[in-house]
């Protein structure tokens, strides 16, 4: 018995009947739990703090509310990113790439018929997806080095060999 072509790919799953290839950042926190550990920090950092301005160190206080302030600014920057991600899904006639970026998503159809997808020589080869005038770039939260079997596996989906 011949393999199905689901079966030949090692980066996408079938889901529904569709083709899915779904990349996220690697977060090692979620932003809830961050939150946590920002608190900590900030209790301990302003409890030590409060304890030498009350024996008159008076400048250390200060110095630990614009500690916990810009410890708070790179949290919040972290926690923005922390869900990016990028999904490719190959329906019946259209493959559609949804990216989120910061909170934000966007989603572009390109028609199966006449999509292609080439792996980029520069841009830390990221992967070019384009059809009709239109143009995306896709791969960023993917290993470099996998990015040329990402495109050539969405290759060999597209055309249904």
């Amino acid at each position: 018995m011949a393999p199905t072509s689901a079966s030949l790919l090692r980066f996408g799953q079938s889901a529904d009947g569709n083709m899915v290839w779904s990349f996220r950042r690697n977060c090692a926190i979620r932003p809830a739990q961050l939150l946590g550990v920002f608190a900590f920090l900030s209790a301990v950092s302003l409890s030590v703090a409060t304890v030498f301005w009350m024996y008159g160190a008076t400048y250390v206080l200060p110095f630990a509310f614009l500690e916990v302030t810009v410890l708070g600014i790179a949290f919040v920057a972290y926690a923005r990113h922390a869900t990016d991600g990028e999904i490719a899904t190959l329906e019946q006639n259209w493959l559609v790439i949804e990216q989120e970026v910061a909170g934000k998503r966007a989603e572009t159809r390109f028609p199966r018929a006449s999509v292609r997808i080439e792996p980029l020589a520069d841009n830390d080869n990221l992967i070019e997806v384009s059809a009709r005038g239109e143009r995306l770039e896709f791969g960023r939260h993917l290993r470099a080095e996998w990015r040329p079997l990402v495109a050539r596996e969405m290759r060999f989906a597209v055309r249904g060999v």
